[in-house]
């Protein structure tokens, strides 16, 4: 249901239920959770993953359909947070609709790129639900509390254009550009230090809500400092004059 496949260092999770429009189950969250508990350990191997989908729909959202138990409670809110918590880079390429649980999932991501297909909607208000994934957190740190409050309250649906104008995406690319542009960002990615992506993440992750002095202080005692890589990065770049 979500398959993993590895390439020149870059690790893709792709959720694969197309037939079912890739609705989230809790058979799903539990193959996701499996991949991230190897993914955590991987970091000599692994630089960067990528979360997207089979099939014209990133994700309709949580399966509303058949309920199955999950493993122990908020397990997948946990998972989501475990993404998030990746020390690589994890970035979400979304195509055709992004909606609710498949936005909170896609929220875990550092960065996310759009497609213009892409269309991104909060529709717990529709079923009678209140998050419990991530959404009243994750998406107004992205839109800030005004943009979110509108999503969260209407229910509209905003194209890729739309979310990249308000923050939600980085990038929105036309369709037939997109896998040139997932494979320009993840190359991007991966051709800087490995080390400094892992620090620069943690020390995101550690900081965010503190307050500026806090942050800083923080930086300086928590920072790893100089990567193992350092001497030939330098030695590559000033060694040629």
């Amino acid at each position: 249901m979500i398959l993993r496949s590895d390439a020149d260092g870059v690790a893709t999770l792709t959720l694969n239920r197309p037939d079912k429009r890739n609705a989230l189950n809790v058979d799903m969250f539990v193959v996701l959770d499996a991949h991230l508990a190897d993914l955590e350990h991987e970091t000599d191997r692994i630089g960067a993953v990528v979360l997207r989908a089979t099939g014209p729909v990133f994700s309709a959202g949580a399966d509303l359909g058949k309920q199955q138990k999950p493993p122990r409670r908020f397990f997948q809110a946990a998972t989501i947070t475990r993404l998030a918590n990746l020390p690589q880079p994890v970035v979400a390429a979304v195509q055709g609709p992004c909606y609710t649980g498949g936005l909170e999932l896609a929220l875990a991501a550092d960065i996310l790129l759009a497609a213009e297909s892409a269309r991104f909607a909060d529709t717990h208000g529709k079923w009678a639900l209140v998050p419990g994934w991530g959404m009243t957190q994750r998406l107004p740190r992205r839109v800030g509390q005004h943009k979110a409050r509108e999503m969260m309250f209407t229910g509209r649906t905003y194209d890729g254009r739309q979310a990249q104008a308000m923050g939600l995406v980085n990038l929105c690319v036309a369709d037939a550009a997109f896998e040139e542009e997932l494979a320009r960002l993840t190359s991007d990615i991966m051709g800087l230090s490995w080390h400094s992506h892992r620090g620069n993440k943690a020390l995101l992750n550690a900081s965010d809500g503190m307050t500026l002095e806090a942050g800083l202080a923080h930086e300086i005692v928590a920072s790893p400092g100089v990567g193992p890589d350092f001497a030939s990065r330098v030695g590559g770049t000033f060694g040629k004059r």
